[in-house]
């Protein structure tokens, strides 16, 4: 599975700061390696305010460290990763 680049919808659904462990182990099970510039384009055009939040017109060192899985983004900013439910 590629990384999504079109989407109809995306919604923030926790953080790993407003995640418990298990909750944690449960968004990450099972994803793969993700095009974090395919995911910050998304953010920019679907979740405004979290793009101006995050500062994303600037160089974000985790961006490589992003992951996905079906149903679910992880896009990684300053060591935290924000869970992005998509449709």
């Amino acid at each position: 599975m590629r990384t999504p680049t079109e989407v109809t919808q995306i919604e923030c659904v926790a953080t790993c700061v407003t995640s418990t462990m298990s909750q944690w182990n449960s968004y990450m099970d099972g994803t793969t390696k993700a095009n974090g510039l395919a995911i910050r384009r998304l953010i920019k055009k679907h979740l405004p305010y979290l793009y101006d939040a995050l500062a994303l017109d600037f160089f974000n060192p985790y961006e490589g460290s992003c992951v996905k899985k079906e149903g679910l983004l992880v896009y990684k900013h300053s060591g935290i990763e924000y869970f992005l439910k998509y449709e």
